[in-house]
């Protein structure tokens, strides 16, 4: 153990990802954060891909550095590269915790369950020092709004405190996206994420602290990774989660480039093999954007995997879908429209 000198700027804290003793340090990354002070933070979706119409990012960008993120175009929009700068140059929206609760205590909220870090991840590494998520959290226990987690971060355990009590009124889920169990590709294909074992052990600690925990195979990539399908599903429901789904690998814009280069430097004998089924997914193409086709795909491989999944998740035990959270609990925050706060669009 090192603990370093009282009096540095900066400290360093112990954190179990699951790579200890690999072997092989993870790719150094030197971070470059900015600071956003947002009006809003709440989105309303109207997609109907997607189980959740609420959602909530405290921060842009992601240190994971997963080849596949289909959220890296996102980085374009703010004048960076969806590539190394996506997962370099991030964005933390400090004082998220105080905007949302002033959202929250406008009469015109209605209460759906909030999706926490659903295109960047909410707990990546820059959280264990900014705790966006933690105040969050903090301001949804305290008025008893639902909450639905997407992670395939072991900091979530952290919050246990908070989340273990919501859970215990039906206010908290957690969904843990494990790609694959095979620990070298994991460490190629998402760097900076916690291990595939580490994650496993994650869904463990929050379902023995009475937390719904579902598997997320996300995303399932074929030729690379569909091969453990069901063996991920087993694992999953032995740990303890209660529901499985899947999402079919999406490339959107400037993921299929950046993904296709990624196969080609570390799959080269894969590589066309991977892109070929894609293809005969999505009408010849990598990707196909449209509702009700993107998560899944079409056509006969992706058929296969609909039922395979559907097989391989009914054997395992697992439900397709957690629980609904309770929406009838909420008591909007105390002093959310307090002077100085209030805009004309709060009284609407």
């Amino acid at each position: 153990m090192d603990p370093g000198a009282r009096f540095e700027a900066t400290q360093r804290e112990p954190f179990d990802d699951g790579w200890e003793g690999d072997g092989e340090a993870a790719p150094v990354l030197r971070t470059e954060v900015t600071l956003e002070h947002p009006r809003t933070v709440l989105s309303w979706n109207q997609s109907p891909d997607v189980p959740f119409e609420l959602s909530l990012n405290p921060y842009r960008g992601c240190e994971h550095g997963c080849a596949y993120c289909f959220a890296r175009p996102a980085h374009a929009y703010m004048g960076l590269s969806p590539g190394l700068d996506f997962e370099s140059r991030l964005f933390a929206k400090v004082g998220a915790a105080q905007c949302l609760r002033r959202e929250l205590a406008r009469p015109s909220h209605r209460v759906t369950p909030l999706a926490l870090g659903i295109n960047t991840d909410a707990y990546q590494p820059i959280e264990r020092e900014r705790r966006i998520t933690r105040e969050i959290l903090e301001v949804l226990a305290e008025t008893g709004h639902p909450v639905s987690i997407v992670t395939k971060s072991a900091l979530v355990e952290r919050d246990l405190d908070l989340l273990a009590p919501m859970a215990a009124r039906g206010l908290a889920q957690v969904a843990v996206s494990v790609t694959t169990l095979d620990r070298a590709l994991s460490r190629q294909l998402e760097p900076r994420a916690a291990s595939p074992a580490r994650r496993l052990e994650t869904v463990a600690r929050l379902s023995a602290a009475g937390v719904p925990v579902s598997l997320l195979v996300a995303p399932l990539i074929p030729v690379l990774t569909d091969a453990e399908l069901e063996t991920l599903l087993v694992a999953g429901a032995a740990a303890g989660a209660v529901a499985a789904g899947y999402v079919l690998l999406r490339l959107p814009r400037e993921v299929a480039p950046l993904f296709e280069d990624w196969l080609r430097t570390h799959q080269p004998l894969k590589a066309e093999h991977v892109l070929q089924r894609l293809r005969e997914a999505h009408g010849g193409q990598l990707y196909d954007a449209t509702f009700g086709h993107r998560m899944r795909g079409a056509g006969p491989y992706a058929e296969l995997l609909r039922q395979r999944f559907r097989l391989a998740r009914r054997r395992a035990g697992l439900q397709g879908r957690l629980v609904e959270l309770d929406c009838t609990q909420f008591v909007p925050p105390a002093g959310g429209g307090a002077a100085g706060n209030t805009s004309q669009l709060d009284l609407f």
